[in-house]
Order: structure tokens, then C-alpha cells, then sequence
């Protein structure tokens, strides 16, 4: 039985129709959260989403919460703004923000496409700031603060060669993170990342349905496998919650041991 540690808390979820962000948005609602599932151009698989959501309330004996989906393209501010003023307007709250949305793409240093740099930043890290801005606002206009959990990766301490990008983004959300932590803090407000390692999701499919790409990968790993995203949502639904109630500006990475460096797992120093 899952504790209800999120009971009567609303929270919006972003990049929710698939991988981690919809295991975080299940997880939420099964803990008692009402959630909103952000998507673009992702009906079907954000339609699936709610579906999983409302089987988990149900499981759990929280009723039937008014789950919703919410279609918006975090890089585009208005659209942002527009989507936080409905979900307030539906619920007349909001607790808990997840900045799930993140694409990825091939962006080697010298050679990089110019629109493909600025898309990846519009959405990993521009639309998380949008997002975070437009929460703000709510959270600062009533009593209770909120809360704020970033999707980083282990890219945000690990840099990945060939990805530039990517690794840009994550580095600039760990600093968002803390920036925002720290100039929110004495109002209630706790701003904290979940850093993913390897996980078997969409965007990563170019080597988890690869058995020789996925060992590669995996021989990085000090745990030797890749997570599920139903391994990541716990930690967010942890720091979501009144038990992470001093913890704040801080990346939780979730990643196998990837950060402690796998390749020095034997000693090699005196």
C-alpha cells in the first residue's frame, strides 16, 4: 500500500504523456494527488496518460480527482502562462510544479545546427524557467509556498560529448535550481531536481531496443542496468512531499552510481 504523503495537493506535471513524467504523474496520483498532465502535440499517448491516472487514484481508494490534460509547448511563455491561469482556474490552487519537458539531439561542438541548439534550450531549460515563473506568481499570491521539482540527469555533472545542447540545458537547470531555491526560500517556496541516469524511455530508444548499444551503455553503470522511470517517480514524489520539508536548492540524482564515476571503481592511486 502507497502512503497518501500527497493527499489534497495539486500538481502539474510537464512532458507528462510518456516516460518519466507520466511514472511521476501515476505516482503522484496514486500517492493522492490531483494532477495535470502537460503534452504537445501528443493527444493520444497524453489520453492514455489520464487513463493511467485515474486507475491509479482508484487503486489507491482516492476517488475520482479531476485529472486533466493540459496541451502547451513550454518554450512558448504565453502558452505557459495561459496553462498555469487554467489549471488555478479548475482547481483554484496549485501545489507542486514538475518541469518534466526535455527533448534531445545530436549537437556535436563544431558542428552544431544553430535551430537545433535553440529549440533543445527553449524547451529544457527556457521552458522550465517559463514554467517556474508562472508557478511563482500563484505560489507567491497566497499563504503555503509550493514546491518545484526539476528533471536534471546526471548531464547536469557528467558531460556528454556530442550533445552539447543537452548538456548545456541540464547544467543551466541544476543553477536555475538553486538560483531559485535560494531567492524563494524564506517564502515557503522549496525548488529541488531529480538527476536521472540511464533510463529505458521514448528518447532514449536508439539504444534500448539495441542489444550491443544498451550493454555499451550499461558498462557505465555501477548498478549495471538501466532504471525505469517507475524506479524514478518515488524520489519525486519524495521531495513533492511534507517529508523533504527541509530540503531545498539540492539535485537528487537517482542514477545507479553513475556520478561516483564508474571507470574508477578500482583503486588507481596509491
Amino acid at each position: 500500500m502507497i502512503a497518501p504523503r500527497l493527499k489534497g495537493r495539486f500538481a502539474l506535471v510537464t512532458g507528462a504523456s510518456r516516460g518519466i513524467g507520466r511514472a511521476v504523474a501515476q505516482r503522484f496520483a496514486a500517492e493522492g494527488a490531483t494532477v495535470a498532465i502537460n503534452h504537445y502535440r501528443d493527444e493520444s499517448a497524453a489520453d492514455a496518460a489520464l487513463a493511467t491516472l485515474r486507475a491509479a487514484s482508484h487503486d489507491a481508494g482516492h476517488g475520482n480527482p479531476p485529472h486533466r490534460i493540459e496541451e502547451a509547448d513550454v518554450a512558448d511563455g504565453d502558452a505557459v502562462a495561459a496553462m498555469v491561469d487554467r489549471v488555478v482556474a479548475a482547481w483554484g490552487r496549485l501545489d507542486v510544479l514538475v518541469n518534466n519537458a526535455g527533448i534531445q539531439s545530436e549537437t556535436p561542438g563544431d558542428s552544431f545546427d544553430g535551430e537545433t541548439l535553440e529549440r533543445i534550450l527553449a524547451v529544457n531549460l527556457f521552458g522550465a524557467a517559463r514554467c517556474a515563473r508562472a508557478v511563482l506568481r500563484h505560489f507567491g499570491s497566497r499563504a503555503g509556498g509550493g514546491v518545484i521539482i526539476n528533471t536534471s540527469s546526471v548531464h547536469e555533472v557528467v558531460p556528454k560529448p556530442g550533445f552539447l545542447a543537452y548538456s548545456i540545458s541540464k547544467g543551466g537547470l541544476g543553477n536555475l535550481t538553486r538560483t531559485l531555491a535560494l531567492e524563494f526560500a524564506a517564502h515557503g517556496i522549496r525548488v529541488n531536481a531529480v538527476g536521472p541516469g540511464a533510463t529505458i524511455t521514448d528518447l532514449n530508444r536508439a539504444w534500448t531496443e539495441d542489444a550491443e548499444r544498451r550493454a555499451a551503455v550499461e558498462r557505465h553503470i555501477p548498478m549495471g542496468r538501466a532504471a525505469t522511470p517507475e524506479e524514478l517517480a518515488p524520489v519525486f514524489a519524495f521531495l513533492a512531499s511534507d517529508e523533504a520539508s527541509y530540503i531545498t536548492g539540492q539535485t537528487l540524482y537517482a542514477c545507479g552510481g553513475i556520478t561516483l564515476h564508474a571507470e574508477f571503481a578500482h583503486n588507481w592511486a596509491s
